[in-house]
C-alpha cells in the first residue's frame, strides 16, 4: 500500500457505500412526481413488504438515521418519569448525545453491565428492584442492542429469558437493531423468532449500515403503542417531505433477501479476517466474532504502524481496545492488505 494514503476499509460498515441495488432503486424513483411525507406508493410498498418479513400486522415508520429511531421509540414507549434498562456500552447510552432523555424530556437510562456486551440479566432484576418508589426513575422498558456494540449476538433464549423478566415487572422491550440483519444471519432464525414472537415490542430496524445511504424504520409489533406517533416523528423533525427517495433503496434491500445476503457475507468477512489474523499474525479477537465486528488489543506501536500504512479504524472503550468492521461492500484484497500488514508490523 502507498504509503499515506487512506483506507476506511474497516472504520465502520458506514463508510461503505450504496449498493447497487439501492442505487438503482434511488435512480428508478427519481422520475416525474409523486405524493410527499410519505403517501407515495413507494413507502406503501416498503411497509407492506416489512409486514411480510415480519408475518405479522405491525406498524412501519420510516426516519432519517438511527439515532432517531432509538430516541423517538424510547420516547414513544415511556414517559419523563421512567427509565430505560440498557448495557453501560449501548449506542443509546454512549453514543447518542443524550437524545433519548432528551426526547423523553427526562428519561433517565440506567446502564448495567455484561460479559461481552450483553446485558447481564441478575444486574437488570438488581437495578429494577431498586428503583422501588416515588423517588427513583420507574422502570418502563429494557433496551437490548442486537447486534451489541461489541459485535456479539443475543441467542434466542437470552432474549427469551429477557422478555420474561421484562413482562413479570411490567416492562416493555425495545431492540435496537441498527445491525439486525448481522444478528439475524448469525442465529439463522426468521424475523418474528427474534422479535414478536420472542415478545419484542419495538424495533430499531438498521439498514444504512447494510447498503442504503439514509433512513432507519422504526418498527411497532405492538400496535397501540404506535399511537400518533407520526406526531412524535415530525416534531421530532423525522418526516422526510421525499420519503420515496429512502423508501423505494429500503424496499429494494429487503427484495429478494439481498438484505440477508449482504449481512451474511459481511459476516463472513470478519470471521475470515479474524481468522487469517490470529493464524497469521497471532492476533486474537478480544470477543466472539458473532457479526460483522471484530475486536482487538493492539500495542501502540502496531497501531502507529498500521496508521503509517494508511489504515482507519477506532478505538473502542477501553485505551487499547480497537475495532475493525466488514460490510456488503469488503473485498479479499482488502483483507489480505490488512493482513499482510499486520505480519510485517510483528516484532522479530
Amino acid at each position: 500500500m502507498e504509503q499515506g494514503a487512506q483506507r476506511y476499509d474497516f472504520a465502520s460498515d458506514n463508510t461503505a457505500g450504496i449498493c447497487p441495488e439501492a442505487w438503482e432503486a434511488l435512480a428508478a424513483a427519481n422520475q416525474g412526481a409523486a405524493a410527499s411525507y410519505g403517501l407515495d406508493r413507494w413507502t406503501a410498498q416498503l411497509c407492506d413488504r416489512v409486514r411480510q418479513i415480519f408475518e405479522t400486522d405491525c406498524d412501519v415508520y420510516l426516519v432519517l438515521n438511527g439515532t432517531a429511531a432509538n430516541a423517538l421509540t424510547l420516547a414513544q414507549l415511556g414517559r419523563s418519569f421512567h427509565s430505560v434498562v440498557c448495557h453501560q456500552s449501548a449506542h443509546i447510552q454512549t453514543d447518542e448525545c443524550g437524545a433519548p432523555e432528551f426526547f423523553t424530556n427526562g428519561s433517565k437510562l440506567l446502564a448495567v453491565g455484561g460479559a461481552n456486551g450483553k446485558i447481564d440479566l441478575a444486574e437488570v432484576r438488581a437495578v429494577v428492584a431498586r428503583q422501588c418508589d416515588l423517588h427513583s426513575h420507574k422502570p418502563r422498558v429494557v433496551s437490548l442492542t442486537q447486534a451489541t456494540e461489541l459485535g456479539t449476538v443475543y441467542g434466542r433464549d437470552e432474549v427469551a429469558a429477557m422478555v420474561e423478566f421484562a413482562r413479570s415487572r411490567e416492562l416493555l422491550v425495545h431492540m435496537d437493531g441498527a445491525r439486525f440483519a448481522n444478528a439475524l444471519v448469525s442465529l439463522d432464525c426468521a424475523p418474528k423468532e427474534m422479535t414478536w414472537q420472542a415478545g419484542v415490542d419495538a424495533l430499531s430496524f438498521g439498514g444504512t449500515k447494510n447498503g442504503l445511504a439514509a433512513g432507519e424504520l422504526v418498527v411497532f409489533f405492538r400496535k397501540e403503542l404506535a399511537a400518533e406517533f407520526e406526531y412524535r416523528a415530525k416534531q421530532g423533525g423525522q418526516l422526510a417531505s421525499k420519503m420515496r427517495f429512502l423508501a423505494a433503496p429500503w424496499h429494494a434491500l429487503l427484495s429478494d433477501d439481498l438484505w440477508l445476503r449482504q449481512a451474511r457475507y459481511a459476516n463472513a468477512a470478519a470471521t475470515r479476517l479474524a481468522e487469517q489474523l490470529q493464524s497469521r499474525a497471532g492476533l486474537r479477537a478480544a470477543f466472539p466474532v458473532q457479526s460483522n465486528a471484530l475486536f482487538l488489543r493492539l500495542s501502540d506501536p502496531l497501531v502507529a504502524g498500521f496508521r503509517e500504512r494508511g489504515w482507519q479504524f477506532y478505538n473502542f472503550l477501553e485505551p487499547d481496545l480497537y475495532r475493525l468492521m466488514c460490510s456488503w461492500a469488503t473485498t479479499e484484497e482488502s483483507i489480505d492488505q490488512f493482513v499482510r500488514d499486520a505480519v510485517a508490523l510483528q516484532p522479530r
